[in-house]
């Protein structure tokens, strides 16, 4: 017996869309690489940025101040003679550290109290997330506010401010992710074929759990960068003449009417890193859902 040549013709067809799927699927789309090369470089800027500029970033020379870019001074120079693209490469460690710190302390807070959230106990689920809630009624920037105005500006406050304010995100995940987890039927068996409570948890409710935070973590990155940002530009994190972007934001702003390189290349630089890390993140969230990029 043979198929009429229409359905192999079909099936055919069916085939070739499906491995183009698949070949599209697994093919990251522009906005991904040019993610990822900004945030590679951004790596290498991190970690040395005294082979990328000669200048100090705090050494100033009023008699060269508001030079516009050149060859010599690549993004220009600021109102007290600075060279504003040393002052952007040595601020990423501070915008970045302290923002990678801040989503730190929200991932382990969070992370820490939606376990015990998630698990069998009635009284501390109620209470964290009461927790949750009264956090969350605050808009994360408000809240940062709040607690730098009880524990005052400075770099590590600032990540504590801005860790504090994301606690309810982690939180909420890993709570709703343990108590679908906890149910499953695998962790039923496991029970049942006579594995103690903490073996069950390290072994199947525990990486489980996990395995959605590092998307989440990605995202988050750049929530927390536009934080700290934000909280120096109020004059709320590091002070000057420290080379953070949001200080160089305010610095520029005086000058903004005659001079625009002071604050457009560190407001780049906020730009691209904050788009360069959600995209990365929304990438990954679709892969980890199954779901095809558009």
């Amino acid at each position: 017996m043979t198929l009429p040549s229409s359905t192999l013709a079909a099936a055919a067809d069916a085939v070739l869309d499906s491995r183009v799927a698949a070949r599209h699927f697994n093919r990251p789309p522009l906005a991904i690489t040019v993610s990822c090369l900004f945030l590679l470089v951004l790596a290498v800027v991190l970690a040395l940025p005294f082979w990328i500029t000669h200048y100090d970033p705090l050494a100033g020379d009023v008699s060269v101040g508001l030079q516009a870019p050149s060859t010599t001074h690549w993004f220009g120079t600021d109102r007290l003679g600075r060279d504003v693209f040393a002052r952007v490469v040595y601020g990423a460690r501070y915008s970045l550290l302290i923002g990678l710190s801040g989503m730190l302390i929200s991932l382990v807070i969070g992370t820490l109290l939606g376990l015990v959230a998630g698990m069998k106990n009635r009284w501390l689920d109620e209470v964290a997330s009461r927790l949750f809630d009264v956090l969350s009624a605050f808009p994360s920037v408000l809240l940062a506010l709040l607690v730098i105005a009880l524990i005052g500006p400075g770099l590590m406050n600032v990540a504590v401010a801005i860790g504090i304010a994301g606690i309810p995100k982690f939180g909420r995940l890993v709570r709703s992710q343990t108590l679908l987890v906890r149910e499953a039927d695998y962790v039923r068996h496991a029970v049942l074929y006579g594995r103690s409570r903490l073996q069950t948890f390290v072994t199947h409710l525990l990486p489980n759990v996990l395995m959605a935070i590092p998307i989440v973590a990605t995202i988050d990155i750049g929530s927390s960068i536009m934080a700290v940002s934000g909280l120096s530009f109020l004059g709320l994190g590091p002070q000057p003449p420290t080379p953070e972007w949001g200080v160089m934001l305010a610095e520029g702003r005086d000058v903004l009417r005659v001079a625009w390189w002071p604050s457009v290349f560190p407001g780049l630089a906020i730009t691209l890193t904050v788009i360069s890390f959600t995209v990365l993140g929304s990438y990954c969230q679709r892969r980890f859902e199954g779901r095809q990029p558009a």
